[in-house]
C-alpha cells in the first residue's frame, strides 16, 4: 500500500460526526465565494443591459439551492462514490452575457426577467446534450473513448485548469495583500505543522483565523489600499433571517438555445479533465468506476435542474479538489453534508449575505493554495504515467494545450446562423489536444495496459491474471 492510501481517510464515520460537519463546512467554504460569483456577475449583466433590477432567477439563494441539490443529483447518479463538488459554471458567462444584449426580434424591449429566464433554458438543453454524450460513452465503452484522451492530453489540460484560475486568485489578493497573505499563511501553518483535526480543516481554519483578523481591523478603521472598507455590512441589515429564494422558471427560445447549448461541447470536455483530477486526487477509478457516463449523466441532470428553476448550469468545482488534496478526507459524504449546507443556507438570507461579505482578498488568498493544487495534480499525472516528453508529437500535443488554455484569455468567439457563440479558453486546449492526439501519428497508448501509472488520473484496470 503506498503512502498515499495510508494517509487518506476513506470513511469519515470514524472521525465523528462533529469532524464531519466541520469537513462538510469546509467544503461549502470552498465552493462558496466562486459559486456566487456567477450569479453576481450575470445579474449585472443583465442590469446593464436592460438597465432595471434582476429581482428573480440568477440570484445568490437560488445559485445556493441549485448548487446543493444539483450536487446531491451528481452523488445518486454516481452512484454515490465520487466526492465531487457541483457549483456555478463560468463557461457560461459569454452566453448569459450575449442574451443580456440581444436587442432583436422577441428580445427587443424585453424585461430582464424573462431574458434571464430564456437564458436558463438554454442551459435547460446544454444539460440534455450531456444525456446524449453519456448514452454515446454508455454504448461505446470507456475503453475506446479514452484512446483519445491519453495522459499527454489529460495531464496538461488539468494544469491548465488550475492555472487558468491563477489570474482569478491574484486579483482577489490583490484587493488587500494583507488579508490574502494572513489567509494563505493560516493554510501552510494548519496544513504542515497542524495536529489532530486542525490538520484536515486547514482551508476553514484560513477562512475563519483571516476574517476574525480582517473584522479586528475593519473595527479599528482600517481600509483596503483602495480606500473602500474591508468589510461592508449594507447587504446583511437589509436582508432578513428566513426567505424562499427566488426561483424563476425557465422559457424556452432557438436563438437563446443556439447560444447556450454549444457551451455544453467545451464543458463536457472540461468535465473528463475535472474527473480525471478528482480520480487521481483520492487514488479511485472514477473513469471506469461509476464511469464516465455516469458522471456526465449527474452533470448534466444536475445543470437541467439548475436551468429549470432559474438558476446558472452546474460543474464540478476544482476548489473542491484542492480541499480533498489538502484534508486527505476522501468520502463522498463530506462533499454532501457540503451541498446540505449549501441548500439550507438558501433559506437564510441574511446568513448567506454575512458570508458573502467576505473580502475578495481572504478569497484570493486560499485560491493561491487551491488553484496550485489543481495544476500539481497535472503535472502528477505526466510524471506517474511517464509521458516522454522526448517526442516530437508528445511536445506539440502539450504545447499546443497550453497555449490555447493560457492564451485565449477571452475564448474564441464566432458566428453561427448570425448568433454570436464563445468557446473558453479550456475547451479550445481540450479539442485542440484531442484532434492533433487523433491525428499525428505515433500514439503509443493503450488504455489499461499500465494500470500504475494509469492511477494517478483514477484510470485503473484490475488485470485479474496479475493478481
Amino acid at each position: 500500500m503506498n503512502e498515499k492510501n495510508q494517509e487518506a481517510v476513506r470513511d469519515a464515520k470514524q472521525l465523528g460526526i462533529p469532524k464531519m460537519l466541520l469537513l462538510g463546512l469546509q467544503h461549502m467554504f470552498a465552493m462558496f465565494g466562486a459559486t456566487i460569483l456567477v450569479p453576481i456577475l450575470v445579474s449585472g449583466y443583465f442590469q446593464a443591459a436592460c438597465n432595471e433590477p434582476l429581482t428573480k432567477g440568477l440570484v445568490v439563494s437560488v445559485t445556493l439551492f441549485c448548487a446543493g441539490c444539483g450536487t446531491l443529483i451528481f452523488h445518486v447518479c454516481s452512484k454515490m462514490k465520487v466526492p465531487a463538488f457541483l457549483g456555478s459554471s463560468f463557461a457560461f458567462l459569454g452566453g448569459f452575457y450575449t442574451i443580456a444584449n440581444l436587442q432583436t426580434g422577441i428580445y427587443q424591449n424585453m424585461s430582464v426577467n424573462d431574458k434571464a429566464a430564456y437564458a436558463c433554458g438554454g442551459v435547460v438543453v446544454a444539460g440534455f446534450l450531456y444525456l446524449v454524450v453519456a448514452l454515446i460513452f454508455k454504448l461505446v465503452g470507456v475503453n475506446r473513448v479514452m484512446k483519445f484522451l491519453p495522459p499527454v492530453v489529460t495531464g496538461p489540460i488539468i494544469i491548465c485548469i488550475g492555472l487558468s484560475l491563477a489570474s482569478s486568485a491574484i486579483s482577489n489578493a490583490s484587493t488587500n495583500w494583507l488579508l490574502a497573505i494572513v489567509a494563505l499563511a493560516v493554510i501552510i501553518v494548519f496544513n504542515i505543522w497542524g495536529k489532530g483535526m486542525f490538520k484536515i480543516i486547514p482551508i476553514l481554519m484560513g477562512v475563519v483565523i483571516s476574517y476574525v483578523f480582517a473584522l479586528i481591523l475593519n473595527a479599528f478603521g482600517v481600509t483596503n489600499p483602495d480606500g473602500s472598507a474591508i468589510i461592508n455590512f449594507a447587504s446583511v441589515t437589509s436582508s432578513g433571517w428566513v426567505g424562499l429564494p427566488k426561483f424563476q422558471i425557465c422559457k424556452f427560445d432557438v436563438t437563446a438555445i443556439l447560444v447556450m447549448a454549444p457551451i455544453a461541447i467545451a464543458t463536457m470536455m472540461e468535465h473528463v479533465g475535472d474527473m480525471s483530477a478528482i480520480s487521481a486526487t483520492v487514488d479511485e477509478n472514477f473513469i471506469v468506476e461509476p464511469g464516465l457516463h455516469r458522471t456526465l449523466l449527474g452533470d448534466g441532470l444536475a445543470t437541467m435542474f439548475a436551468g429549470v428553476i432559474g438558476g446558472p448550469a452546474n460543474t464540478s468545482y476544482g476548489e473542491n479538489t484542492g480541499v480533498l488534496e489538502l484534508s486527505k478526507v476522501y468520502d463522498p459524504v463530506v462533499i454532501r453534508i457540503a451541498a446540505i449546507f449549501a441548500i439550507v443556507l438558501s433559506f437564510i438570507p441574511k446568513f448567506s449575505a454575512i458570508i458573502s461579505t467576505m473580502p475578495a482578498a481572504i478569497i484570493g488568498g486560499v485560491s493561491f493554495m487551491l488553484y496550485g493544487m489543481i495544476s500539481a495534480i497535472g503535472v502528477r499525472n505526466i510524471v506517474e504515467n511517464k509521458v516522454d516528453l522526448t517526442k516530437s508529437r508528445n511536445l506539440i500535443i502539450a504545447g499546443v494545450i497550453f497555449v490555447c488554455g493560457l492564451g485565449f484569455s477571452n475564448g474564441l468567439t464566432f458566428t453561427v446562423g448570425g448568433t454570436s457563440i464563445t468557446l473558453t479558453a479550456l475547451a479550445i486546449a481540450a479539442i485542440a489536444g484531442v484532434i492533433l492526439n487523433a491525428v499525428l501519428p505515433g500514439n503509443d497508448y493503450e488504455f489499461g495496459v499500465n494500470p500504475d501509472g494509469d492511477r494517478s488520473r483514477g484510470i485503473f484496470i484490475k488485470n485479474n491474471d496479475n493478481k
